[in-house]
């Protein structure tokens, strides 16, 4: 049995202005002890996916349209309000995006941490200021540095903190949204080491939610390529970098500097993404893309199969790969 399956969740913000269709029917599964890569660029869905998880999605304006969230056999959505805060920060754990905005510049590292330990386990002070020291031994901080406060600490060294509160009650899924996205490149390194090896000895899976391909590279075992709020390809992690299928997908790898070849300029995507109020009729990546046939701005495609558990929506793709399969 998966640790996370989520069917056909559509995610929308009712606005004056119109309604954001920010998640479409997306399918995802995260097995136990894995760590899924959600891959795209800003706008694609990828954070009111984790809210949606989290039971977050602001409510106004946000509302979960469609579809289910099983954690461990039940459905969330199903769950009250008082049940949903027994799971989120004890079996669901989100490291949020910017470690500067995340912790409380006015209490101690060590209170918010103990704070988290304290609302799911039943423990004393002394209890909950000890498993806290060894939360930040575990993540690189001297356990001396307990009382000390956020603005003490350098941005590396704030994400360090994030983690130990996300990690403290060994949660059996981390969603991490980015969580690099604010260091420089050799701390950026460094965290990412350190959350492979914390994950591996937890046993704790993970949703990495990232727009950057060598973190996955880094970190993943599978990949979902997320485009205007679908999964446009998924698979393996050799599967989406040896045998990329959807052009959003090869847009994405383009767009980044090779070590291996030489070329005299990267191959970025034209133009943006599409207004979630106003989405395309066809293929959402029909406006971008430079495989598109008429057949893609009338129709929207369907997910197909390319290769044991690979995956893609294209029409483009699965028209060539049927001519391949009748040898024309």
């Amino acid at each position: 049995m998966n640790l996370l399956e989520i069917k056909g969740l559509k995610i929308h913000y009712i606005t004056d202005s119109g309604v954001v269709r920010a998640v479409n029917g997306i399918d995802l599964e995260i097995n136990r002890g894995e760590t899924l890569g959600l891959v795209g660029e800003t706008g694609a869905g990828k954070t009111t996916t984790a809210l949606g998880i989290m039971c977050q999605v602001p409510d106004p304006p946000g509302k979960v349209v469609e579809g289910e969230i099983f954690f461990e056999g039940s459905n969330l959505l199903e769950k009250n309000a008082r049940e949903i805060r027994k799971i989120r920060g004890s079996k669901i754990s989100m490291i949020f995006q910017d470690p500067m905005t995340a912790l409380n510049p006015v209490v101690t590292i060590g209170d918010q941490i103990c704070e988290v330990i304290r609302l799911h386990q039943k423990t004393s002070h002394a209890e909950s200021i000890k498993i806290a020291c060894e939360m930040l031994e575990l993540v690189g901080i001297p356990a001396e540095r307990i009382n000390e406060y956020p603005h003490q600490f350098s941005g590396g060294m704030k994400q360090r903190v994030v983690i130990a509160i996300a990690l403290a009650c060994k949660p059996s899924l981390l969603i991490a949204d980015e969580p690099t996205t604010a260091l420089d490149v050799t701390i950026q390194a460094q965290v990412l080491q350190m959350m492979d090896k914390l994950k591996k000895e937890l046993g704790t899976s993970m949703l990495m939610i990232t727009h950057d391909l060598g973190v996955v590279a880094e970190i993943c075992d599978r990949v979902a390529i997320m485009y205007a709020g679908e999964i446009v390809e998924y698979g393996t992690l050799e599967a989406i970098f040896n045998n990329t299928a959807h052009p959003y997908t090869k847009g994405l790898f383009g767009s980044i500097p090779s070590l291996v070849l030489d070329v005299e300029r990267l191959s970025p995507i034209d133009g943006l993404m599409p207004d979630p109020t106003q989405l395309p009729t066809g293929c959402s990546f029909a406006p971008r893309c430079n495989e598109k046939m008429s057949e893609c701005e009338e129709r929207k495609p369907e997910l197909f199969q390319v290769s044991p558990g690979h995956f893609s929506k294209c029409i483009h793709h699965k028209n060539e790969m049927h001519k391949e399969s009748r040898g024309c």
